[in-house]
């Protein structure tokens, strides 16, 4: 049975750590490098790093690469993909994936391209999920945003087919609510495609990420503020989760 992991994300604004409730209220929490060495000495299996603004990209490559020089964490990381170039520049910088969001949606032929030059095992389909109506979900773009229309399930779908290896499912209805994961809908995300599914958005407490990994079937278990501010400790949820028959990487 593959490990299920636990992954902290930083929400990155002018080079600082960020936090926010469903994508509005942004508000300073720490630094990136700080908060990386922390959760490598809490054994974090991952960290994802998001560029909320996509505006200052010198600033944002410069913390991966302070980050990927200072830790042994793998890197995961988003925000302000929007080309091929971008890409690159991000997996040179020390990522080992890239996820990438509303350009997929704007020009998807950008997932077959990159996959087909990097691998789809460095290529991540991010999709900001909303609810629209019952057990239905569309994609937003520009910071969930704009609504797509686009299906989520058959836009992971496609993503599949295109070659990604990984999908991001961000719930914007549950994002900072700390109420739980959508496990609705990343359970038919999970049905519906066979590549792994990390779970971002609703973690309040260490039940929430039992259940988005054993009832909402995804591989991953994505959460910020929870992490930050030391409401949940990465060690002792899988502990938790050990002792709740969920396999995760040995501490």
């Amino acid at each position: 049975m593959a490990e299920k992991r636990i992954i902290p994300c930083l929400d990155i604004r002018d080079g600082r750590v960020v936090k926010g409730k469903k994508f509005q209220n942004v508000q300073d929490v720490a630094s990136p490098i700080d908060l990386a060495k922390q959760y490598e000495m809490d054994q974090a299996d991952v960290l994802f790093l998001l560029d909320i603004t996509g505006n200052d990209r010198a600033t944002f490559l410069n913390v991966i690469k302070e980050i990927a020089d200072t830790t042994t964490l793998p890197l995961y990381v988003g925000g302000g993909i929007r080309t091929i170039e971008d890409i690159g520049a991000v997996l040179q910088a020390g990522a080992k994936k890239v996820s990438i969001t509303s350009a997929a949606i704007q020009q998807p032929s950008i997932l077959k391209e990159a996959t087909d030059i990097f691998g789809g095992e460095q290529i991540i389909l991010s999709i900001d999920a909303k609810h629209v109506a019952s057990n239905k979900w569309h994609a937003y773009t520009k910071g969930g945003k704009y609504d797509s229309g686009l299906d989520v399930i058959e836009w992971a779908k496609q993503g599949e087919a295109l070659g990604v290896g990984e999908v991001l499912l961000n719930s914007i209805d549950a994002d900072g609510v700390k109420e739980g994961y959508d496990l609705t809908l990343n359970k038919a995300v999970c049905d519906a495609i066979d590549i792994p599914v990390i779970a971002s958005g609703g973690a309040g407490e260490q039940t929430h990420f039992r259940d988005v990994l054993s009832k909402g079937k995804a591989s991953a278990a994505l959460a910020a503020s929870v992490f930050h501010y030391g409401e949940i400790k990465i060690t002792d949820l899988k502990e938790y989760l050990t002792n709740c028959d969920i396999v995760v990487k040995e501490m």
